[in-house]
């Protein structure tokens, strides 16, 4: 939705889908989500990965608690500021490889389960918020505001 009119069209125009240049933007976007799955930008490595049975999985954006490489990373990054006596950047970069060596599959794999504990305790919290909000929600008709008024007068 964030396109320009003229961006979608040039879109549509670049993988020869018809349309009229004289749809609303609205209309273009919906015929943009008809085929944006056949046109979709395709990755190298998730090809290469096909070949060999693989999925690639992509972590959200915008939730960094949920991927493990941010703890992994966390781990060489603090080798680093234990260690580092010089504070110049070829120091850095040697601890930093030197850091990288101490992750074992163990630590990976630690930091795999300590994620998904940490998923399965957010699916958990997922499900108990929408029960309790779901107690919550009242629904208000025609007959409901007439019992009201014929209580209180």
């Amino acid at each position: 939705m964030s396109w320009t009119k003229p961006r979608i069209l040039e879109w549509l125009t670049s993988k020869n889908i018809s349309f009229e240049a004289t749809m609303v933007k609205a209309t273009l976007i919906d015929i943009v989500r008809q085929h944006k799955q056949e046109h979709c930008d395709k990755y190298v490595v998730d090809e290469m990965a096909a070949q060999h049975g693989i999925i690639v999985l992509r972590l959200s954006p915008y939730h960094c608690e949920l991927n493990p490489i941010e703890l992994v990373w966390a781990q060489a990054k603090g080798y680093v500021a234990r260690n580092n006596k010089t504070f110049k950047m070829t120091e850095v970069k040697k601890l930093f490889e030197e850091g990288l060596q101490h992750i074992t599959p163990e630590k990976w794999n630690s930091c795999v389960s300590h994620i998904i504990k940490k998923e399965d305790k957010m699916y958990g919290l997922d499900h108990m918020i929408d029960n309790v909000t779901d107690r919550f929600l009242i629904n208000v008709t025609e007959s409901d505001s007439d019992d009201f008024l014929s209580d209180n007068e």
